[in-house]
């Protein structure tokens, strides 16, 4: 069965490609693959939603691209986008190549002039993918062979390509911290301590979360994973108010005036019973805690102890 355009078509398709994805979400499967992207179906005809060897996805019955994708680059490696902000704060994605009038990328300027939103999946592993929607292009920088990016309403409101004073930027930074950079972050995290609890071992994903050991904001805190913990939510608490700590051998250590204390089943075999524990730590060595980070972050825990 073929899909025979009208005028609602586009609208129609975009909006059921964020409702598949959403739900798929909503069911703990946030993260897909190209195959798993290759099953979504709208009207009774299959639309892969991922182009399996372009990076710019537009169905041929489309007018415009309907998503691009960012590549999972392993750590040390040069990424293939040098996908960056620019001096208004906002993300730019980078042309396929080097002619402003290659195909995909008059799909995507055609997107860009019809102000459609996109779907952009971003590389957490290889071959897998985060879906960050909707987006939007909201201008198109030939001169620099790129598109500018907004994740949000707000973001769409910001004039393109002007230095901006410094809330402003902070404010547009911050939206791109919340839209973008924390459930990248997370999705790495996770996928990196095979959606599982470094200390506990807990598997549901919707109770996981990619802690910090350097805050975020301070010297050494950036959105990286060997900066990162996958911890459930009651251990990601209790490391974050330092009611335990994790030695730079990767041992838990258990506060001492909290080991003494006497409470229900969640203290006693939630916390306490962590003391002295290994942590599970991922397979590849690049995505495991860093020495100096972990080194600094158990000084602050001794320190609060």
């Amino acid at each position: 069965m073929s899909i025979m355009a009208d005028a609602t078509l586009d609208s129609r398709l975009r909006s059921a490609a964020a409702q598949w994805l959403t739900d798929r979400a909503q069911r703990e499967r946030e993260l897909a693959t190209q195959a798993e992207l290759a099953e979504f179906t709208f009207e009774g005809t299959r639309v892969p939603l991922m182009d399996r060897q372009r990076g710019i996805r537009k169905p041929a019955f489309l007018d415009a691209a309907l998503s691009f994708r960012t590549t999972f680059t392993p750590p040390g490696q040069v990424p293939p986008y040098e996908d960056q902000e620019g001096p208004d704060g906002l993300l730019r994605y980078k042309y396929r190549g080097t002619d402003p009038k290659h195909p995909e990328n008059v799909a995507l300027r055609r997107a860009q002039e019809q102000r459609l939103p996109l779907i952009w999946f971003v590389g957490i592993a290889r071959g897998v993918y985060l879906p960050r929607y909707p987006v939007w292009l909201i201008h198109d920088e030939p001169e620099k062979l790129q598109f500018v990016v907004a994740l949000d309403d707000a973001q769409r409101l910001v004039q393109p390509g002007d230095a901006v004073d410094m809330e402003r930027r902070r404010y547009v930074e911050r939206l791109t911290r919340l839209r973008l950079h924390q459930p990248v972050f997370r999705a790495r995290v996770l996928q990196a301590y095979a959606t599982s609890c470094a200390i506990c071992q807990l598997r549901h994903r919707a109770l996981l979360d990619a802690a910090h050991i350097i805050p975020d904001g301070l010297p050494n805190g950036e959105p990286v994973v060997p900066n990162g913990l996958s911890l459930c939510k009651i251990h990601h608490a209790a490391y974050d108010q330092n009611i335990l700590g994790i030695r730079p051998d990767h041992v838990v250590e258990v506060r001492a005036d909290v080991r003494k204390e006497v409470d229900g089943p969640m203290l006693r075999h939630g916390i306490q019973d962590m003391h002295g524990r290994p942590l599970t730590l991922p397979q590849e060595r690049s995505a495991r805690p860093d020495q100096d980070r972990l080194e600094a972050r158990y000084e602050q825990f001794r320190a609060a102890a």
